[in-house]
């Protein structure tokens, strides 16, 4: 006959538990139908959380002002606030999140437009900025450094001409000494002035364009490079012309692509020190680099309008890609362009 196997811990607590009850109902000191027990105050609950409320959704060709726009022109540099409408740059709907914190950037063209944006995004980011702008554009940079420094980071405003390599070596290194360091560089200052025909765009347009666009960009990054430390990040202003250049602006579409090569290249000779480079080629955006000359004027009036979008950026739409390229998560990312185009294509 088998043995009995013997009896496991879980049968052993079963039986107590059962045996206990039979005792406990047989000596009369509880029955099934025993006093109802002492009522406990309940716990108090912790209030119900209130699911997140569904984000605002709506047509992205909805979003911001269509062409079109109303005839309108500025001497250069023309300032954003007397354009019509005033671009829209993130100062009312950009929210941080502590991406940068404790970074230090300087901007080239930080007082409008996608210089900006990206401003008062690192700002509330929490980085320090220092910003460049040239001198008639005083207005434009005292209302961005105000943005800047109300989000509790320190504002250091630049004044000068990136024409000049002299110029260019003394904005590093007052940005440098004024932030305690550097490690985001954004050369996104330029120049554009549209022309019908190539014979119209005279030596001292060419020039102009070129330095500002192209010579700047490396002046300016030359100077700071000694100073970058691993994990920097370098980023430029590309634009769509690179690559679909308007027959308009063939002088500012060369400069454009002459700033994709630079950020293909460079990313290759400097991440072995620790540093990466990438750039943003916008779409049709609307800054005052379009109203100062840099669009014909039926160009300026339906600006936008052959995007799928059917509309312009605004500069705040990009304010997240120069955060992005800049926030150390992005540790995998040089040598990029990024487009943000408004469904045009690449880049």
């Amino acid at each position: 006959m088998p043995s009995t196997p013997p009896a496991s811990r879980r049968d052993l607590v079963r039986g107590l538990a059962a045996g206990g009850l039979a005792t406990h109902l047989a000596s009369g000191t509880g029955s099934a139908s025993a006093a109802a027990p002492v009522q406990q105050a309940p716990m108090p609950q912790a209030p119900a959380q209130q699911p997140p409320s569904a984000p605002i959704l709506s047509n992205p060709q909805n979003r911001f002002p269509k062409p079109p726009f109303p005839a309108q022109s500025q001497p250069w540099p023309a300032l954003q606030s007397k354009m019509n409408p005033v671009p829209d740059c993130g100062e009312e709907s950009y929210r941080g999140s502590s991406r940068l914190a404790g970074r230090r950037a300087l901007i080239t063209g930080g007082d409008s437009g996608i210089g900006r944006a990206a401003a008062i995004a690192y700002a509330r980011e929490g980085a320090d900025v220092a910003i460049n702008y040239l001198p008639p554009e005083q207005s434009d940079a005292e209302d961005v450094a105000r943005h800047i420094r109300d989000a509790g980071r320190k504002a250091v405003l630049i004044p000068g001409d990136l024409r000049e390599q002299s110029f260019c070596n003394r904005l590093v290194e007052e940005a440098r000494r004024e932030l305690g360091g550097l490690d985001i560089l954004v050369n996104n200052a330029a120049y554009q002035h549209a022309q019908h025909q190539l014979v119209d765009i005279s030596a001292e347009q060419l020039d102009q364009t070129m330095k500002t666009n192209v010579y700047a960009m490396f002046w300016v990054t030359q100077a700071a490079l000694p100073h970058l430390p691993e994990g920097a990040a370098i980023i430029v202003t590309s634009s769509v012309n690179a690559d679909r250049p308007s027959q308009y602006i063939l002088d500012y579409a060369c400069t454009k692509a002459a700033n994709e090569a630079f950020v293909k290249g460079l990313a290759k000779q400097v991440i072995d020190k620790g540093i990466r480079v990438n750039g943003v080629a916008p779409g049709p955006f609307w800054t005052p680099l379009q109203v100062g000359g840099g669009q014909t004027e039926q160009g300026l009036k339906t600006f936008g309008a052959q995007s799928p979008m059917k509309r312009p950026g605004q500069p705040a739409e990009l304010a997240s890609v120069f955060v992005e390229l800049a926030a150390a998560s992005s540790s995998y990312t040089t040598g990029q362009i990024y487009g943000q185009t408004g469904g045009v294509g690449w880049p």
